[in-house]
């Protein structure tokens, strides 16, 4: 039978590991060119990245060089996950004990020895107050090695299941068909009487300012012709499904009509006379979309980038430059959908702080938009 020797070093990297997987949401990355290092990354947490480096350090020298390698992969992955900051933990592992720390801003390297120098840190206790409590010394020798692997394998499969589930989503979009239906239906009934009903249905400051408050939803079912219910309904056929999909049918209904409100309040601020349809609702989704491709931008690489901000600029063109286009209902419902989306947060990344924080400047923005209308 041969002997697995598994060293002191190793235990205590299987630790980090283990704690920071299991308890503190962080997944393994590759990178590329590196050896006998392993990265960690959760984007939601104040700290980004953590880097566990097992070479051994013998001189200042060769810190300075890892150092700059260190920032020059923060700053990669950085750029690439459109992070706005991007704190960093190194923990290295073999450092001769004459070799100084070097101070960065954005990287707090930290010397380990044992595993009692993690919980005795500060900066660690602070950041991750659990840290102290959940490294157990009961995980030790191979047996240990062995229960914590089966652990992290058991977190990865969790955590593989909860993103099949969102990405799979519901199989039918029945709140898209459905939103559909009753636009296709109100056309008929207008068409019956254009000139009499959609005055009686569009967005407009005056009737706002006279109580008529119902237009703001009324609008957004409301189309001045043909086309312009074809363009919308085969934009919402598009992109309603992957909403749906993502939030949820409730959510999603609740991002489309409080988008749609916003879009119709702006517009109604800034334009005169009538505006019909449900570009503002629909504009609302694009901001939705967006702001799920951030909150998952590790795992959907290049999915804004390539499939979601180009179809959206050029529509943002298109309002611009086509004329009788609602530019601000467009524009207020783009905000709409990334505010109700912050607020309602996207699934597995929930927040309390995000609801009271959206709720709070979601009602301060319908006051300002009201309060304009009002002294128009």
């Amino acid at each position: 039978m041969t002997n697995i020797i598994m060293g002191k070093k190793d235990e205590i990297v299987m630790k980090i590991i283990h704690y920071f997987v299991t308890e503190e949401n962080y997944r393994p990355i590759i990178v590329n060119g590196v050896q006998n290092e392993i990265w960690l990354e959760n984007l939601d947490k104040d700290v980004s990245l953590i880097r566990i480096n097992i070479n051994y350090i013998h001189n200042e020298e060769q810190l300075f060089v890892d150092m700059k390698k260190c920032n020059a992969i923060r700053k990669s992955i950085k750029k690439k996950t459109y992070s706005f900051k991007m704190n960093m933990l190194n923990f290295l592992l073999d450092v001769r004990p004459e070799v100084k720390l070097i101070e960065d801003k954005n990287i707090e390297s930290i010397k380990i020895e044992k595993i009692s120098d993690l919980k005795r840190n500060k900066l660690i206790n602070n950041l991750f107050p659990t840290l102290k409590e959940k490294i157990s010394s009961d995980h030790t020798g191979v047996t240990g090695i062995f229960q914590m692997t089966e652990e992290l394998n058991e977190k990865t499969i969790k955590e593989d299941k909860k993103l099949a589930k969102i990405f799979k989503g519901s199989k039918y979009p029945t709140a898209t068909i459905a939103l559909i239906i009753i636009n296709v239906l109100l056309y008929i009934i207008t068409s019956l009487n254009y000139e009499k009903i959609i005055p009686l249905l569009a967005n407009s400051s005056y009737f706002l300012k006279k109580g008529e408050v119902y237009r703001l939803l009324t609008c957004m079912f409301s189309h001045a012709n043909i086309i312009h219910l074809f363009s919308n309904m085969y934009s919402l056929y598009v992109i309603g499904p992957l909403i749906e999909k993502y939030y949820g049918k409730t959510k999603y209904l609740m991002i489309y009509l409080g988008s749609g409100i916003i879009g119709a309040l702006l517009s109604a601020a800034l334009n005169n006379g009538f505006s019909v349809g449900a570009s503002g609702a629909i504009f609302g989704l694009f901001g939705s979309l967006i702001y799920f491709g951030y909150k998952y931008r590790a795992t959907l690489d290049g999915f804004l980038r390539s499939n979601i901000i180009p179809i959206l600029l050029i529509n943002l063109l298109i309002s611009v430059y086509v004329p009788n286009i609602d530019l601000f209902a467009h524009l207020g419902g783009l905000v709409g959908g990334i505010l109700f989306s912050y607020t309602l947060c996207v699934p597995n990344k929930e927040n309390k702080l995000d609801l009271i924080n959206g709720l709070i400047t979601i009602v301060l923005l319908i006051c300002f938009l009201g309060a304009l209308i009002i002294m128009k």
